[in-house]
């Protein structure tokens, strides 16, 4: 996997973890003694993926000078810089010389998924697109009541459980997919996904068990301290 490039996606403000994010940007959020962007990039560089370009946008000069080009790590590092927000997929477009495939990762995410496995996966299929998913259950801290037309109880569940797979901010593209994100065009991946489907493209999703947070939210950030802490070595393998 030596010529394989990823992309870490860097550039958002952060904003549901402000007031941390107002001056550290949420790549740099640490976990134990390291930022969760290192982690990542520890772990590209144990799958063999050593050709990283950082895609930046909100404090941008922090992330540039604590990462460099990336030589302590054994990697390559480039940048791009957004000079308006571009959302996680129209970032992708401002990276040049791709080749065919490519892994984008959000920079706030911690798991512990096989970045070799998955590109096995995305190559195998040779479609245009891989969503890495989980599946994440959630209890709604209320009771659910269900009624008829007049008003009378038909059911009641008491803090039901909800199952469903989400997507994990890992993703592996083939660089046909720059055809459908307008230059400069404000992009999310998911509506990325959905325009190149429409258009008949085949868009696959790979199911892991993998251990995964994203560090979105504070209290994601605080579960993260403790899972990290607590499965080091599966991270790390250090």
């Amino acid at each position: 996997m030596s010529k394989v490039q990823a992309i870490i996606l860097a550039g958002g403000r952060g904003s549901r973890l402000r007031p941390y994010t107002t001056v550290l940007p949420k790549p740099l959020m640490p976990l134990g003694e390291m930022p969760i962007a290192e982690i990542i990039i520890r772990q590209l560089k144990r799958a063999g993926i050593a050709n990283i370009a950082i895609s930046t946008g909100h404090l941008a000069e922090l992330i540039e000078a604590f990462f460099g080009n990336g030589k302590r790590w054994g990697v390559k590092i480039s940048y791009v810089r957004e000079d308006m927000p571009l959302g996680t997929a129209g970032a992708v477009r401002l990276v040049n010389n791709l080749v065919d495939d490519f892994i984008v990762v959000n920079g706030d995410v911690l798991t512990d998924v096989n970045f070799g496995t998955l590109w096995k996966f995305h190559k195998g299929k040779k479609n245009i697109a891989t969503i890495t998913i989980k599946e994440r259950k959630v209890i709604t801290d209320f009771g659910v009541i269900e009624t008829n037309s007049r008003g009378e109880l038909v059911e009641y569940h008491e803090k039901p459980q909800h199952s469903s797979f989400v997507s994990m901010g890992i993703y592996l593209l083939n660089k046909r997919c720059r055809n459908y994100i307008g230059k400069d065009e404000s992009l999310g991946m998911p509506e990325l996904m959905l325009r190149m489907k429409a258009a008949g493209e085949i868009v696959n999703c790979f199911k892991t068990s993998a251990l995964w947070l994203d560090l979105g939210r504070l209290d994601d950030f605080e579960a993260a301290q403790e899972t990290f802490t607590k499965y080091r070595r599966k991270f790390l393998l250090d």
